[in-house]
């Protein structure tokens, strides 16, 4: 059976986002009686680790800071509200797992509704939630966080 990369993908990023810090661990689960039971994953990913993840699962690297800020400035010229106040970091990583889609959804219209999803203009932005928005957002991920998909 071959695994999609998408499904590794999520996976993936489930993984990463049930993960805590020092300073914000992540909750840990308790049995029926209310006792907490253990987890015997590690509190963060290495980088070498996070790397490793997104090769298997297709997906390109951080940018690299003028890239970061050319993809950032693209989406505030969609839209200033598309990106989060303070989430800068997580609209990046959001451009970064759209090119997942990128790479491996080849109908146009399923890809920008994809992006209208995946970045919450569809809930949060009704007004721009059209395909034109969710294509303009492919068109920033593709153009600066992988040119080459």
């Amino acid at each position: 059976m071959r695994i999609k990369p998408i499904a590794v993908t999520a996976v993936a990023l489930l993984a990463l986002t049930s993960c805590g810090t020092a300073e914000n661990p992540p909750a840990t689960p308790s049995d029926k009686n209310g006792a907490e039971a253990s987890t015997d994953r590690p509190a963060t990913l290495s980088p070498d680790a996070k790397a490793g993840i997104r090769a298997a699962a297709g997906l390109p690297d951080d940018p690299d800071a003028k890239t970061r800020q050319a993809y950032l400035d693209a989406l505030d010229a969609i839209d200033a509200r598309i990106i989060k106040p303070g989430k800068e970091d997580q609209a990046v990583s959001r451009g970064i797992n759209q090119c997942g889609s990128i790479k491996n959804v080849k109908d146009e219209a399923k890809l920008a509704q994809t992006a209208l999803e995946r970045f919450t203009v569809d809930t949060r932005l009704p007004d721009i939630a059209n395909p034109t928005t969710g294509e303009a957002i492919n068109k920033a991920a593709h153009t600066h966080l992988c040119p080459s998909f």
